[in-house]
């Protein structure tokens, strides 16, 4: 039987689908590796709501049991003797931490902070427990009192925002006085500590959250954290390391010679050394990743991952302090590594998946999550010398052996400077090689980083009804070394639009394609890029921008984190000329394209006026263009409340425009909360 016909088998994929896909996250092993925890997730679209729940496996049987039931359980953290599972619940209202027997039949509450804690972490002799909070500085670690302080600010008669410096806002929040610190609770004495007090963010801030930010040492005296201690956090990278008593007390900077990143830290369990990524460009968010190690003993500093040319992400230590695993962006891909900390050679130990999590036993056995773009997440195992996978889960059995689930295929084309762009193509529902399709193309932002072959919404709704859908990675991506992520700087709409063009032209010229009915969308640069081809010559038909930039000057004066276009257009715009070069806004004799504009209104990294701007020119030009803005949310829309609607406004548009098919509801009505879907 052919895939062809195995999948006209299946139904096509739509919105409700996105909301079926249930994940497997965060694996944990216990110390002696017979146990993995994970957080399990789903959601309800008709409900608006999510589920979470821990699980268990046990390695050596594969047997699979929930420990919680409260679907309001994750963030999952083994005990060092493995006997308890420490995990995160809003059980009660505010986040707090619990733990339980590998039976879960003895859960216990371990934190009562008034505030709620978020990232908690547990010192490895159980006695005391680092998260992290937004206080005010005057209060600290007295959550009571910051109740009341936030209560006077949100009762009061008085509702403004004030400010004295910059930073005073950050993607989706006002400051308004509050700091993010790390609070340690002392089991024993029943205490909260602030211990990084003041007017800093600490850890620094991360839009994947504050996991990772600080952990414990060893012999669980002291704690290492990542903080900005400059004067103007907001426009540079310059993060370090500093160490701080678990009982609060004078800060010690471990990479002050340094002044670009330095973060993520890891003690290696002997003691010795401390891990950390560092970048070494001043000022620039997207220079590579390296790992680096402190002798404690000497407190020598080296990099480690100096030969390995693209990011190292997360990264874990080995039990015997030997080597350390990691992941690193390839070509579409996040394969899993191990370095030699002695000899500093690079091995690569799962190749051609995009691994979002993985944990590693004493003997070298593999546990990690993975998905592929015609497959869901799940969690699978490798042996320390084997060839062959696992699959450990199967949540999404039932959805995958209904829903025609649609694959990617790689293709290179020849772009700007000569270099070899890889683009990802996904073939529509029934799809017949002898008729032409409509054709879609999707921009990534960062800008500095990659489409990956991994499961995505965008890349089955749209081939679900009718579409191919193209997903390039242009210069700026990662993956392909540094050089070409750091071509884009600069040059924003230079080789990059080369690029895409040159995709656009290989992919109009295919068999299936329709080369009349092509469209494109983007997010955040993908925006940006969308309103740039608005600007330039084109072939599509629409566009659909998303936070995109459209007016570069008045950007700047919005955003929050001025380091990145500080460093990305080299300069402000009173002293680069590439605000101007670059802006679509200069060029709007030339605009032409029927557009659809999302933004969302507590967006502060691309301030949602960006998306006024441009849609009061296009309709003052007559072009047709729609704009939806979502009141409550930021750079990225609420997944259960705003995306069904993303999702649906772009079929609209893509009927109305190329001919796909047509969109399950009317875009307005959901809006106007007329709809049961």
């Amino acid at each position: 039987m052919t895939l062809l016909n195995v999948s006209a088998q299946k139904r096509a994929f739509t919105i409700a689908d996105v909301y079926r896909v249930e994940y497997a996250s965060s694996p944990k092993l216990n110390a002696d590796g017979s146990l993995l925890a994970f957080t399990h997730s789903r959601s309800s679209m008709k409900e608006h709501k999510s589920y979470r729940d821990v699980c268990l496996i046990d390695t050596r049987s594969l047997e699979l049991c929930t420990l919680t039931s409260d679907s309001k359980s994750s963030f999952v953290q083994w005990s060092a003797d493995g006997k308890k599972l420490y995990f995160l619940s809003t059980l009660t209202g505010k986040a707090q931490l619990y733990v339980t027997d590998t039976e879960g039949t003895q859960s216990k509450q371990v934190t009562d902070f008034a505030l709620g804690v978020d990232a908690p972490l547990v010192s490895p002799n159980g006695r005391y427990v680092a998260f992290v909070a937004e206080v005010f500085p005057e209060a600290g670690a007295d959550g009571k009192k910051n109740v009341e302080l936030q209560k006077k600010l949100d009762d009061g008669p008085v509702q403004a925002h004030i400010a004295d410096h910059l930073l005073y806002r950050h993607w989706t929040d006002y400051a308004d006085g509050k700091v993010q610190h790390i609070i340690i609770y002392d089991t024993e004495r029943k205490t909260y500590t602030d211990v990084t007090p003041g007017n800093y963010v600490s850890p620094v801030f991360s839009p994947s959250g504050a996991e990772g930010g600080f952990c414990f040492s060893p012999d669980s005296r002291m704690l290492c954290f990542v903080s900005n201690h400059t004067d103007h956090p907001e426009a540079n990278t310059n993060c370090d390391l500093w160490t701080v008593s678990v009982d609060g007390g004078p800060l010690t900077c471990l990479t002050a010679d340094n002044k670009a990143w330095d973060g993520s830290p890891q003690y290696s369990p002997d003691g010795r050394w401390l891990a950390y990524r560092m970048q070494t460009v001043e000022g620039y968010e997207s220079d590579r990743f390296r790992l680096a190690l402190i002798d404690l003993k000497t407190g020598a500093h080296r990099v480690l991952t100096e030969s390995f040319d693209n990011w190292v992400d997360d990264y874990k230590w080995s039990a015997d302090s030997k080597q350390i695993f990691f992941l690193g962006e390839e070509n579409g891909y996040e394969p899993l590594f191990t370095v030699n900390i002695k000899s500093g050679k690079v091995r690569k130990l799962v190749a051609d998946r995009a691994v979002s999590a993985f944990d590693v036993d004493a003997k070298g056995n593999l546990y990690y999550a993975y998905s592929t773009t015609g497959k869901p997440s799940a969690l699978y195992a490798r042996g320390a010398s084997a060839a062959n996978e696992t699959q450990l889960t199967f949540f999404n059995k039932a959805l995958e052996d209904e829903v025609d689930i649609r694959p990617s295929e790689a293709m290179w084309v020849k772009g700007a400077k000569g270099d070899s762009v890889e683009v990802f193509v996904v073939k529509p529902h029934d799809f017949d090689p002898n008729k032409k399709y409509p054709l879609v193309i999707n921009v990534h932002g960062g800008p500095q980083m990659q489409w990956m072959n991994s499961f995505r919404g965008d890349w089955q709704v749209y081939p679900g009804a009718g579409y191919v859908v193209a997903y390039p990675n242009p210069h700026g991506s990662t993956g392909r070394g540094q050089d070409y992520c750091r071509a884009i700087s600069g040059d924003w709409g230079g080789a990059p639009y080369e690029d895409v063009m040159k995709v656009t032209d290989m992919l109009s010229r295919l068999p299936y394609v329709d080369a009349n009915r092509m469209g494109a969308m983007g997010w955040s640069y993908g925006g940006y890029f969308m309103n740039w081809l608005q600007a330039n010559k084109h072939p599509f038909k629409c566009l659909a921008s998303m936070m995109g930039l459209f007016d570069l000057r008045s950007m700047w004066g919005a955003t929050e984190e001025l380091w990145f276009p500080n460093f990305d257009l080299q300069g402000q715009p009173w002293n680069s000329e590439l605000y101007k070069k670059f802006s679509p806004s200069e060029y709007v004799a030339n605009f032409h394209t029927p557009t659809l504009i999302i933004t969302g209104e507590r967006d502060y990294r691309v301030p949602y006026t960006q998306s006024l701007q441009y849609f009061n020119t296009l309709q003052t030009l007559g072009i047709p263009s729609r704009l939806i803005i979502f009141k409550n949310d930021g750079h990225w829309p609420d997944n259960l409340h705003s995306m069904p609607v993303y999702y649906n406004a772009h079929l609209e548009w893509f009927h109305k425009y190329l001919g796909g098919a047509s969109a399950p509801w009317d875009t307005e009505k959901m809006v106007r909360n007329q709809v049961e879907y």
